[in-house]
């Protein structure tokens, strides 16, 4: 074989274990050996744990000589370290969890073990995910493959470099706000965001409650349909999973899309748009009109609300679930405290990074007493509006296309002291959340820099077959997926 077996995706590598060409300990090992040498530019994991990857490769091996096979069996992949997984450390790039080994699997963790897929560790991420640009971990940031001096995007940065840079088969991630799709678009991979409730949370370190979903990052559209697939359904353990069948994605895959109507909405092509990100993603549609969709100019009228809505309401949820890291039950404790007041202060202000604890400052002002009604109760209503908005538009078409960010990625350091400039940087995907809706990020260009540029597209509530079907139409005709950064 002529491509080195780290270089291939999902639905390449699949059939050639299946048939016995290659075996999971090859492909297992061939990831750790790249890992190990190009990881250290990178810093794109966490936590590596080669013994316990191949320990799970020899047991995938029995698996395929057995016959129970899926399409993940022997597939070596990546976990966001905010998901949880049973012995192997989960930090959430943070120094309050930088011990903690979870005494049991997320949902996700165990359906993509019982799916006989490979950990090879945990990628690095903003601190709880609370980030554009992975620079607040505590563990350092993760750097953009495409060109080490720029940001990879965040939450996710970590699993985006990997995945982009062949370090894993595909990575599973968690998006509140964009963590999934925006990096995705940065690092030049496809990103995705499932409606709120398709895939289970249980075992998800929780930021916003309301708004956190977990979902793929893959170098392919056909990997996405096969990880989400793995993933997807209810789930008893998570009261706010939907008990809804899940589709089989990959009929989706290879799906014309002629006389498919797609949405325009204005809000997001004006004034902020870098040119060199709004001409790639006209061409992007361009592409689509070429195979036959119809595009159709559509309004989000409470677009301007947005950040301010996402900036009230994820904060308060993160103050209250953050509550319960005071060094009393499990992680971070600081040694010097002499009482029970002084143990939570310090540990708290030693175990949080800056950015943590800003959000948790401004989440308790705003749920704080006289001020509730003011902020959080209004930034609900507007919530509301904005949902309404979504459902307005998607009533008049099958999907909506939009830029992923307002520009490609910028430099790592360039924005870490203005906060705002940083949240502005995801006024393109903070919506989808807000209103539960899915959405994916594919690959839809390059900036003059060389740095990656992608296409969002979001559609209806459960609606994850259509998104897939436009996407892939995309890809299908376009050659940006197939494009790596030179390592």
């Amino acid at each position: 074989m002529s491509e080195p077996l780290y270089s291939l995706t999902i639905g390449q590598l699949s059939p050639l274990l299946h048939q016995g060409e290659v075996s999971p300990q090859e492909v297992t090992q061939a990831c750790l050996d790249r890992i190990a040498a190009l990881d250290g530019q990178l810093n794109s994991y966490l936590t590596v744990d080669a013994e316990s990857a191949l320990t799970q490769a020899r047991q995938a091996e029995t698996r395929l000589r057995s016959g129970e096979v899926t399409p993940l069996t022997g597939m070596p992949l990546a976990i966001k370290d905010v998901i949880v997984t049973q012995g192997l450390r989960t930090t959430c790039a943070s120094r309050i969890l930088s011990n903690f080994v979870p005494p049991y699997d997320a949902t996700v963790s165990a359906k993509l073990r019982g799916a006989g897929a490979i950990f090879l560790g945990k990628t690095n991420m903003d601190e709880f995910a609370m980030g554009s640009s992975n620079e607040n971990s505590s563990f350092g940031a993760a750097h953009n493959p495409w060109n080490r001096d720029y940001i990879p995007g965040g939450s996710s940065g970590g699993s985006a470099v990997a995945v982009a840079a062949d370090l894993c088969l595909g990575s599973v991630a968690s998006d509140t706000g964009g963590s999934i799709r925006q990096p995705a678009a940065h690092c030049g991979v496809v990103g995705f965001k499932p409606t709120y409730g398709r895939v289970s949370r249980f075992g998800l370190v929780a930021f916003g409650s309301s708004l956190d979903q977990i979902g793929t990052i893959t170098k392919d559209v056909t990997d996405c349909a096969l990880l989400l697939q793995a993933i997807a359904g209810y789930d008893p353990k998570d009261s706010t999973s939907v008990n809804l069948l899940v589709p089989d994605y990959a009929q989706s895959l290879n799906q014309e899309i002629w006389g498919l109507k797609i949405g325009i909405p204005q809000e997001y092509y004006g004034a902020g748009l870098d040119a060199e990100v709004a001409a790639a993603v006209q061409q992007a549609l361009d592409t689509l009109t070429s195979l036959g969709a119809e595009l159709v100019e559509v309004s989000l009228p409470h677009t301007d609300y947005v950040v301010a809505t996402y900036y009230l309401i994820a904060p308060a949820e993160a103050s209250s679930n953050l509550a319960r890291y005071d060094g009393v039950k499990y992680g971070y404790r600081d040694p010097e405290a002499k009482n029970l007041l002084e143990l939570y202060n310090q540990t708290r202000s030693q175990g949080f990074g800056a950015e943590v604890r800003r959000r948790i400052m401004l989440g308790t002002y705003a749920l704080s007493a006289g001020y509730y009604e003011a902020y959080y109760q209004k930034a609900s209503q507007v919530r509301t509006l904005i949902r309404r908005d979504f459902e307005a538009a998607l009533a008049r078409c099958a999907v909506l296309a939009t830029p992923v960010t307002p520009t490609p990625a910028f430099r790592i350091g360039e924005k870490v002291d203005d906060p705002l400039a940083m949240y502005m940087s995801d006024i393109f995907t903070l919506s989808a959340n807000l209103a539960g809706i899915p959405g994916i990020s594919v690959p839809c260009g390059l900036s003059s820099q060389g740095l990656p540029i992608g296409l969002q597209l979001l559609g209806r509530h459960f609606d994850e077959a259509t998104l897939i079907q436009v996407a892939h139409a995309f890809e299908r005709h376009t050659d940006f997926h197939r494009a790596k950064p030179r390592l």
